[in-house]
């Protein structure tokens, strides 16, 4: 056996004294990194082997603003079994005079071909669907017989519809993939919604979605369903046919699983950085107590080289076991989030034990290990044995094999997050801002004890005394303030992003954004529509409470005369040109036009179309005030020139359509109207019941029901996300430990000769409590100012929200960083004043 291997194994038989903060700094964040990764992989894994289910079939086909045509129905019953359904918005009003909105769905006969529909109050959908007298059969979410009072067998009315509740529709297969609804779901026949009018052309919101089981593939069905989509859009390649496959199931759920578990992931490596100096510490206070062992060794002729490769051993084994402790915990959390929330989440999940995941965590948690802990090997290497008998240890440190190495795993960690990371480029920028994060603040904590040292003559008694410490060698400011710095920051960065979006969505939103908004108005029944709306309001209608415009949708189809072409523009920015989009006929300037380029037409403009369009939109072909497009509406091809470029405030009170043509553009279309309101509860109640008489067709929307459904789905999201960064901090409190226990020994020596020479118990608690909360302060107001500066621009910038600050939080930050550093200081002054003076100062 090689000797240093004999060496290194004779020391591990002491245990792992010395190494508990070492493990735990280690072991915190693989285990955060590990969970986060195998979290994401079950609701993967979940969303992979339910893909048919989730989709409704092999192949999805659906279309806008249409129908399918013969020719399609056709070619989509060749590949296999099909079934065909479409939806409408329509308000459902019980016989109490309750009204609310529903998302009303028609499927034709054979649905679903995967999966099953959950129900509850009968068994199949045959009865579900079976009509009384004119009543169709229909399924209602729970929600909406709660909120209209119904029960089983009551009828409701649905538009001008009557449907009889035969029972609750617990859940559908394809319900993930279809997305985001405005009201409670209710399930009937397709033919109902054809025979009862609300599929007949111009309605909003309309189109028709196929679904397909193709047939197995020995008996001529395909293996696959990507070529088929190719097939069918080569077949069809100017019906807009949006195909998806049971591989692209939930595309977008999976792509938020992503970024989620690259964030939570990102704080768990952010942990590891935070708990890095508690690593090296650690080491540094372990080859502290070993300085005999060294000493002796080199006295003997053992080269440097013997001198690392004893404790690189060491230090290997012991890090290999904190991974290993991370691993298993990491593995087991989601684990038992699936035994305690399995029939909670709404996205289906295979909790098990998953093998990448937790080999990046451990990868993470290696190079983490190398990077921090080879620093005090090659120090004490590089030692002379004079200065080891000294006792000390603190040798200049030279650029060698071990800071080689170092470096390189430094770089393996910023590499593999970033090889790792839905965007590289964001993930750069994080780890950057991270760095730069831990540097200055590590300039902070010695520039704090340079501060202390200039201060503390000034003061006098325990304070002098604490602030003496503070800018000592061994001060707390410089090794742990940068990782309590670090964990402070990522914490109040997400409380402040927290606080800032919740304020957003329940403060700011309700007073800026509409209450209402009312859709499906008849063009030729404005005025009578408007003067029931006052009427049930009590109060007039301005342009400050209500809006009421045409409503079309719309492609741009041409640019500068030239077919628009994909390739040209980015992916995030083809929404203007890929699908329809809202657009409106406007005469007079509005209010909220936020106009930025151009100038709009006078009220009785009546020349060339004109079209005034969002600022965004004209950005993806770089569309310019005089140029010309050409907008495919109604079926026909209508050519326009931009006449002014604005900014869209998509949340708030005011026209928010991506186009705006000139009305005569449009003259001659039957256009129904949509229209936004602001009003109280009172008003919005008696609004709703005014319009069920006078208007039963018109759908209401509460903005206000969805903005509180946003803000309780996003306070739990939120919550998840803070706990998460918790850990950070939590790593920073592992480092201030392993620095109180590193100096315990001095500690002891220090309180002993302060007891000797007359200092009270309190004296002595009190020096330590001003050392330590210096640290805490000096930490987290460092902590929140850089939460605050990676906040901001997350706020402003990318949400484009209104910036709000929880004070609360803040100080409750700063007041936990601080307090918290106080009371270790003060643990370790009574570990170090429960021990007799006269020991201690005999002791070598």
């Amino acid at each position: 056996m090689p000797l240093a291997l004999r060496f290194a194994l004779r020391e591990l038989r002491s245990g792992v004294a010395g190494f508990r903060i070492f493990l735990a700094c280690l072991a915190l964040g693989v285990a955060a990194i590990a969970a986060a990764g195998s979290t994401a992989e079950a609701f993967r894994a979940g969303l992979a082997a339910q893909g048919r289910e989730l989709l409704g079939g092999d192949l999805r086909i659906s279309v806008e603003d249409r129908r399918f045509t013969p020719a399609e129905r056709a070619a989509f019953q060749k590949l296999g079994a099909t079934v065909f359904s479409a939806g409408s918005r329509a308000m459902a009003q019980a016989q109490s005079g309750e009204r609310r909105l529903v998302e009303l769905r028609g499927v034709s006969p054979g649905y679903p071909l995967a999966g099953k529909v959950s129900l509850a109050g009968v068994k199949t959908l045959d009865e579900a669907f079976k009509p009384d007298g004119a009543a169709a059969g229909a399924a209602v979410e729970q929600t909406l017989i709660d909120r209209l009072g119904l029960k089983l067998g009551d009828h409701i009315v649905i538009g001008n519809s009557p449907f009889v509740v035969r029972a609750v529709l617990v859940s559908e297969p394809d319900r993930l993939s279809r997305g985001f609804a405005l009201g409670a779901r209710v399930l009937t026949r397709l033919s109902t919604l054809e025979t009862d009018g609300f599929l007949q052309p111009g309605l909003p919101d309309q189109g028709e979605t196929a679904r397909i089981a193709f047939a197995p593939p020995g008996v001529g069905g395909p293996s696959a369903p990507d070529p088929v989509a190719k097939a069918l859009t080569r077949q069809f390649p100017k019906a807009g046919l949006q195909i998806r496959g049971r591989d692209e199931a939930a595309a977008g759920i999976k792509n938020l699983i992503r970024q989620l578990e690259y964030f939570l992931g990102f704080i768990g490596l952010a942990s590891l950085v935070a708990g890095g100096l508690g690593v090296a510490g650690a080491v540094s206070a372990y080859l502290e107590a070993r300085k005999p062992s060294i000493a002796v060794l080199k006295a003997l002729g053992a080269e440097g080289g013997l001198i690392r490769d004893v404790y690189l051993i060491q230090i290997a084994v012991l890090a290999a076991l904190g991974v290993g402790i991370g691993l298993i915990i990491g593995a087991a959390a989601p684990l038992a989030l699936g035994e305690i929330a399995r029939n909670q989440l709404p996205i289906p999940a295979l909790f098990a034990v998953y093998p990448w995941p937790l080999a990046k965590a451990a990868l993470f948690g290696l190079l983490a290990a190398a990077a921090f802990s080879l620093a005090p090997l090659a120090r004490a290497r590089a030692t002379p044995p004079a200065a080891l008998f000294r006792r000390d240890l603190t040798g200049r440190l030279r650029f060698g094999p071990e800071i080689a190495v170092s470096v390189l795993a430094f770089l393996g960690l910023a590499g593999l997050a970033i090889v790792t990371a839905p965007t590289p480029v964001a993930a750069a920028i994080m780890i950057a801002g991270v760095a730069f994060a831990f540097v200055l603040l590590w300039a902070l904590g010695w520039g704090a004890a340079l501060g202390a040292a200039k201060v503390r003559l000034l003061a006098r008694g325990s304070i002098r005394i604490g602030l003496a410490n503070l800018a000592g060698p061994r001060s707390a400011a410089k090794t742990a303030s940068p990782a309590i710095g670090l964990g402070v920051a990522l914490l109040s960065a997400v409380v402040l992003i927290q606080s800032s979006l919740l304020a957003q969505v329940s403060q700011v939103a309700p007073k800026t954004a509409p209450a209402m908004v009312f859709t499906d108005i008849p063009g030729d029944q404005v005025q009578a529509f408007d003067a029931v709306v006052r009427q049930a309001f009590g109060q007039p209608l301005t342009s400050k409470n209500y809006l009421r415009a045409p409503f079309a949708t719309g492609r741009i189809v041409k640019v500068r005369g030239q077919a628009v072409n994909l390739d040209k523009i980015k992916d995030s920015e083809r929404w203007a040109y890929d699908n329809d989009i809202a657009l409106s006929a406007i005469g007079p300037e509005p209010s909220e036009a936020n106009i930025v380029e151009g100038r709009w037409w006078s009220a009785d403009y009546a020349g060339p179309p004109l079209v005034a369009m969002e600022v965004q939109a004209a950005k993806g072909a770089n569309l310019k005030v005089g140029d010309a497009i050409t907008v495919s509406i109604l079926g026909r091809e209508i050519d326009a020139h931009v006449a002014a470029l604005r900014k869209v405030d998509w949340g708030g009170f005011g026209p928010t359509f991506a186009l705006i043509v000139n009305p005569a553009a449009l003259a001659g279309a039957d256009l129904r109207n949509v229209a936004i309101a602001k009003t109280g509860k009172a008003g919005e109640a008696a609004v709703t019941r005014a319009l069920g008489r006078d208007f039963p067709t018109v759908n209401v929307i509460s903005v206000r029901e969805q903005l509180e459904a946003a803000t309780d789905m996003f306070a739990r999201l939120a919550l998840a996300v803070r706990g998460a960064a918790g850990v950070a901090a939590l790593a920073g409190l592992l480092v201030l430990a392993g620095a109180i226990a590193a100096g315990a020994r001095a500690r002891a020596r220090e309180a002993a000769t302060l007891k000797v020479l007359g200092a009270s118990r309190g004296q002595v608690l009190m020096a330590y409590g001003v050392e330590y909360g210096a640290v805490g302060l000096i930490a987290g107001v460092a902590g929140v100012a850089l939460g605050y500066a990676a906040a901001w621009p997350v706020v402003v910038k990318v949400f484009e929200a209104q910036w709000s600050v929880d004070w609360g939080g803040v100080a409750a930050l700063v007041g936990g960083a601080s307090g918290l550093a106080a009371l270790g200081g003060l643990l370790a002054a009574l570990q170090a004043l429960s021990r007799r003076p006269a020991p201690v100062l005999r002791a070598e």
